[in-house]
């Protein structure tokens, strides 16, 4: 979106420290801290980039929200898989518009908005009716009534055989416990060259993932994705003191359908 900003609309708003305030603009909305309150007057109908000062007088620069904002910043009822991990996913599952995604593990949506923001439609298993109603709402939140329409979830368990109707699929993109029970369902629900993507928090469960991924997949490979910022102040140059380490393994493999290796030649 761009333009002035509006009333519905979220805004960010950051202060001196470099702290981030995500508010929904109302029109007799205040965003209130320690440092007093900020009316939402002082920003509607004014464009990015706007200052504003609280009543204390808190200086604040408002900008929109992106999808990193958002997913670090929005409500969740479950663990969020985090913007390090969310571009690598998309792009290693080769999402894109109308590729049709099986997604497990709804939890916060983050991963959902992520694919939606792509172009996906998704159909959904979650274990959790209230996980469920949480992605939704913070799916419609960030992206609209839009998406919504390309977003279907369904309240089931998907270590149980996914319902025909909902397929077939090109991608199946996994966050529960144990992706591996899954992997047989994703055999008969995903076209010959969809492709698998299970993201496990330990190295046995990706092992077994692995393990479970044979006869009718291709290029398995398993990876990490580590993130380390960078101190930058003048000549002064180094490293963050801190880093975005592990947070899950990601495998990927390539479904082959119902094409079968031929015998060894023999030499």
């Amino acid at each position: 979106m761009t333009g002035l900003f509006a009333v519905g609309e979220k805004a960010l708003l950051l202060d001196s420290k470099k702290r981030r305030y995500m508010i929904d603009l109302a029109d007799d909305g205040e965003f209130h801290s320690h440092n007093g309150f900020v009316s939402h007057s002082q920003i509607i109908g004014n464009p990015e980039g706007v200052f504003v000062n609280s009543t204390k007088g808190s200086e604040y620069i408002v900008i929109r929200p992106t999808l990193e904002d958002f997913v670090v910043e929005m409500p969740r009822g479950a663990q969020v898989i985090y913007p390090k991990d969310l571009g690598p996913i998309c792009m290693l599952a080769d999402i894109g518009p109308g590729v049709k995604v099986f997604e497990t593990g709804i939890g916060s949506g983050a991963l959902s908005m992520t694919m939606l923001r792509y172009g996906a439609e998704i159909v959904g298993y979650e274990l959790r009716e209230d996980f469920a109603n949480r992605a939704k709402k913070n799916v419609e939140s960030f992206l609209g009534t839009e998406a919504m329409s390309r977003y279907d979830i369904h309240i089931r368990d998907a270590y149980e055989p996914i319902d025909p109707a909902h397929g077939p699929f090109d991608r199946v993109v996994l966050d529960i416990p144990e992706p591996w029970n899954v992997v047989p369902h994703a055999e008969s629900a995903l076209r010959a060259g969809g492709i698998l993507v299970a993201y496990t928090p330990s190295i046995t469960q990706a092992a077994k993932v692995r393990e479970a991924l044979k006869g009718k997949w291709i290029d398995a490979r398993t990876l990490e994705v580590l993130h380390r910022g960078w101190h930058i102040e003048g000549q002064a140059v180094r490293p963050d003191h801190r880093m975005v380490a592990h947070t899950a393994f990601l495998t990927i493999a390539r479904f082959l359908g119902k094409s079968e290796r031929g015998p060894k030649p023999i030499t």
